[in-house]
């Protein structure tokens, strides 16, 4: 039985989700894979920071967690920050699982910098890092011969990354086309029961699909931030965010949506990439889908994604792009996956 430990950076929804299924599925990983999973350092902007170098109570730390304060934890340590934390803590991998800012990445990107460089594995579910700076931390995790895995950029737990860069390698990607943002998608599915893009922005606000700033939702910042990161994995082609030619929802109209609705359409906003004559095309926008389409009948805040290919044809995989257990699974994933490669 190999012991994995970690440290996680950010203790909301997605890591208290990882952390639920470890203790939850405990017995399978053990059995199945051969691996426990121990949490011994946490960090958290809200919660607070502790330490314990032969592992914290993970029961107890949900609980603590639920109570907004991990002071109540018996630790070794309190107070670390992050920097500390990952320089002074003994682990095997980053969790990074903090807030998202797609113009700089930080600070994400340092704390996973700054793990790799200490010859830490990392994961994360962070686009930010990714989107901004993929092939430097790749290239400075092969260099400190660790891994970083990044299933959770992009759809969530539903294995976007693992089938494009692994199943789907050898057929031949030419084209990509994606439903990646479950909040305009709830959008736009209600405004087809006739609600006005304000009533149905509330609504999803109201469900906590969306933030009280929607901007990045809505104007397709955080779909182009995803198509950054399949142009990168899928692709191999380095594009930045202003490489996208992004348009958002604001936009649309009850009539636009009446108005494809008598043509057999649907509105849909789509994250896409194609290959032509050897460069890639990258954009976000609104799209009308005939209802043949494999995507127009995606609806609420459910993800999918069209994989265009030279020897399948088209592939198309939908789940959930967002989510506490959902995209903790994707965290599992990727812990599972280097528990593996050192096996």
């Amino acid at each position: 039985m190999k012991t994995s430990r970690l440290a996680i950076v950010g203790f909301g929804n997605v890591g208290q989700g990882l952390l639920q299924i470890i203790v939850d599925r405990s017995a399978q990983l053990a059995g199945q894979f051969g691996v426990e999973f121990k949490v011994v350092a946490v960090n958290d902007m809200r919660l607070g920071s502790v330490y314990h170098s032969q592992g914290l109570d993970h029961a107890a730390l949900l609980n603590a967690a639920a109570a907004g304060d991990l002071a109540q934890m018996p630790a070794e340590q309190y107070g670390w920050s992050v920097q500390e934390m990952l320089s002074k803590a003994d682990f095997d991998t980053l969790v990074e699982v903090s807030f998202t800012d797609l113009r700089t990445g930080e600070p994400a990107l340092s704390y996973i910098r700054q793990a790799l460089s200490a010859g830490k594995h990392a994961v994360t579910t962070n686009k930010g890092p990714i989107a901004l700076d993929f092939h430097g931390l790749q290239a400075l995790a092969q260099a400190r011969h660790v891994q970083i895995g990044y299933e959770g950029t992009v759809m969530s737990g539903t294995p976007t990354l693992a089938l494009g860069r692994k199943l789907l390698a050898a057929a031949g990607i030419q084209r990509v086309q994606g439903i990646l943002n479950g909040t305009t998608n709830f959008i736009l599915t209600r405004m087809e029961t006739g609600e006005s893009y304000a009533q149905a922005l509330a609504g999803a606000q109201a469900l906590g699909y969306a933030e009280a700033d929607p901007t990045g939702d809505v104007e397709g910042f955080d779909t182009a931030g995803k198509v950054v990161i399949l142009c990168s994995l899928l692709m191999g082609t380095k594009l930045t965010m202003s490489d996208v030619d992004r348009h958002g929802i604001t936009s649309l109209t009850v009539n636009d949506i009446r108005s494809a609705q008598v043509e057999g359409k649907r509105w849909k906003l789509i994250g896409a990439l194609e290959r032509i004559d050897g460069k890639v095309s990258a954009s976000v926008r609104p799209m009308l889908l005939p209802m043949q389409h494999p995507l127009a009948s995606v609806g609420g805040p459910t993800n999918a994604i069209t994989f265009t290919t030279e020897l399948l044809g088209d592939v198309t995989l939908v789940g959930p792009g967002a989510g506490r257990r959902e995209t903790g699974y994707a965290l599992l994933t990727d812990l599972l996956a280097i528990h593996s490669a050192q096996a």
